[in-house]
C-alpha cells in the first residue's frame, strides 16, 4: 500500500490569504491530479490517486481555491479566477520543490490543466486528459442533452421533480441527496456505480462553480490549435458513453500534436469506475513509455 501524507501550502496571493490543502500518495515520479468541477474539493479523487500511486508514482491531489481545506477569506469574482487557480498550481509545484511533473486533469480539471500548460509548458513532463471538458467552451452546446440521454425517462422525471423542489427553496438533506441519486445515473454506464457518484455530487459549491464559468466566458476560453510548440506526450482518455462528446476529445487531439486518444466502450464519465482495468492499463502504459 502506498503511503499517504496530508499537509498545507501556506501562501499569500494577490487577492486574499489562502491555504492550499493537498495530499500526497506513494513515492516516485510526481503526478498532479486536478479534479473536476468546478466547485468540488479533491476528496473524491483519493481513490484514483491511490490507484496510480500503486503503479509506482507519487500522486498529488489538492483542493482548488475556496473548496475543501483551501479556504478563502472572500469568495467573489476577484478571488475565483482561472488566472489565480493556475497560480495556485504553480505555487504548489514550487512548495513541493518539483522541477517537472505529469499533470492529470479530469473533466473541468482538464480545462485547468490546459491553462496551466499554456502558461507553464516547461513544467510539464506529460499530460493526461481524462474525460476533459476540452480546449474551448463547446461542451456547453451539448452537455445537457447528453446528460438527459444517459438517463431513462423515469430518472429524468424524478430528477426534474427534486430539482424543482430545490429551486423552490427546499434545501433539505433528503431533497439534495434524492436529486443527486437520479442525476448520478448520467455519469456512469454501469448503474451499480451510480451511488458512488451520487455521494459526491452534493459536495459541489455552486457559487464557485458559477464564478469559474463566468470567468471562462470573460476570458473567452479557447485554446483550439494553440499549442503548436507543445511536444510533450499527451494521453486523452474517456468513455464512449461519456457526457463529454468524442468530438471534444478529438479537438484536444487536434490541438496537442503528440497525443494519443483512447476511447473506452461501455464507459461513462468515470473510467476508473466503469472500466477500471482498461482505464488503468492505458494510463500505466502511457506513464511507463
Amino acid at each position: 500500500m502506498a503511503c499517504r501524507e496530508t499537509t498545507f501550502a501556506d501562501k499569500q496571493d494577490l487577492k486574499t490569504p489562502i491555504e492550499t490543502h493537498y495530499e500526497t500518495f506513494g513515492q516516485g515520479e510526481p503526478i498532479l491530479i486536478i479534479n473536476g468541477g468546478p466547485g468540488f474539493n479533491s476528496e473524491g479523487f483519493a481513490f484514483i490517486a491511490q490507484e496510480i500511486a500503486d503503479l509506482g508514482y507519487k500522486t498529488i491531489i489538492y483542493d482548488q481555491r475556496g473548496t475543501g481545506g483551501s479556504k478563502l477569506n472572500v469568495v467573489n469574482s476577484e478571488t475565483i479566477t482561472i488566472y489565480l487557480m493556475v497560480q495556485d498550481i504553480e505555487d504548489l509545484r514550487k512548495k513541493l520543490k518539483i522541477e517537472k511533473w505529469v499533470v492529470f486533469g479530469h473533466s473541468f480539471g482538464g480545462i485547468l490543466a490546459t491553462h496551466y500548460a499554456a502558461k507553464y509548458p516547461k513544467r510539464i513532463k506529460k499530460l493526461i486528459f481524462s474525460s476533459s471538458g476540452g480546449v474551448n467552451m463547446n461542451f456547453r452546446n451539448y452537455l445537457q442533452g447528453r446528460i438527459n440521454n444517459n438517463m431513462t425517462k423515469e430518472q429524468r422525471d424524478s430528477l426534474n421533480y427534486y430539482q424543482k423542489k430545490l429551486d423552490a427553496g427546499d434545501n433539505s438533506v433528503r431533497t439534495i441527496y434524492k436529486r443527486a441519486s437520479f442525476l448520478a445515473n448520467a455519469y456512469v454506464y454501469y448503474k451499480g456505480n451510480a451511488p458512488t457518484v451520487a455521494a459526491r455530487l452534493p459536495q459541489i459549491d455552486f457559487k464557485i462553480n458559477s464564478l469559474v464559468i463566468q470567468d471562462l466566458d470573460k476570458i473567452k476560453y479557447n485554446y483550439l490549435n494553440k499549442f503548436p510548440d507543445f511536444k510533450q506526450p499527451v494521453l486523452i482518455i474517456q468513455g464512449k458513453n461519456d457526457i463529454i462528446s468524442v468530438e471534444t476529445a478529438e479537438e484536444i487531439k487536434q490541438t496537442f500534436h503528440n497525443s494519443k486518444l483512447v476511447l473506452l466502450d461501455n464507459c461513462g464519465h468515470y473510467g476508473w469506475l466503469d472500466r477500471k482495468d482498461l482505464y488503468m492499463r492505458a494510463i500505466g502504459t502511457f506513464l511507463n513509455n
